[in-house]
């Protein structure tokens, strides 16, 4: 099972909790979070006009071995308005443009989408439980 909570954080709310969400899914081959505008798509949804978040931005995915990958997908500019971290204890990495990292099994960390214009950001913990 992965658990995602999720923050949206600005200047004005540094420190809040507020407006944190929650979901889940199974850890079975094909299983799909995904974190984005796109409320149609995304079990995990920032504001609207917070276009530095694309409409879906973020999918962990389920591999066939029951681990996680977490992607930043290619939205439709060439250059992200962004930048996504991910940190697990003490290691920390970025998220390449349109790239993949796998998630440590049976760890627990944060995703950070930062806006690289404005001191806001998307604050999404995940822990994988096996």
């Amino acid at each position: 099972m992965l658990e995602l909570t999720m923050a949206a954080v600005s200047s004005e709310e540094a420190g809040a909790t507020a407006g944190m969400t929650m979901a889940e899914a199974p850890s079975e081959p094909g299983a799909a979070l995904r974190v984005g505008r796109d409320g149609a798509v995304c079990r995990l949804v920032t504001p609207e006009d917070w276009l530095f978040v694309s409409r879906v931005h973020l999918e962990f995915l389920c591999g066939p071995d029951g681990g996680w990958q977490l992607s930043w997908l290619h939205g439709s500019q060439p250059d992200p308005s962004s930048e996504v971290r991910l940190t697990v204890g003490e290691y920390a990495q970025t998220v390449p443009y349109g790239g993949s990292v796998r998630l440590p099994r049976g760890a627990s960390g944060e995703v950070v989408i930062q806006d690289r214009t404005a001191p806001r950001s998307v604050n999404v913990g995940f822990y994988h439980e096996v």
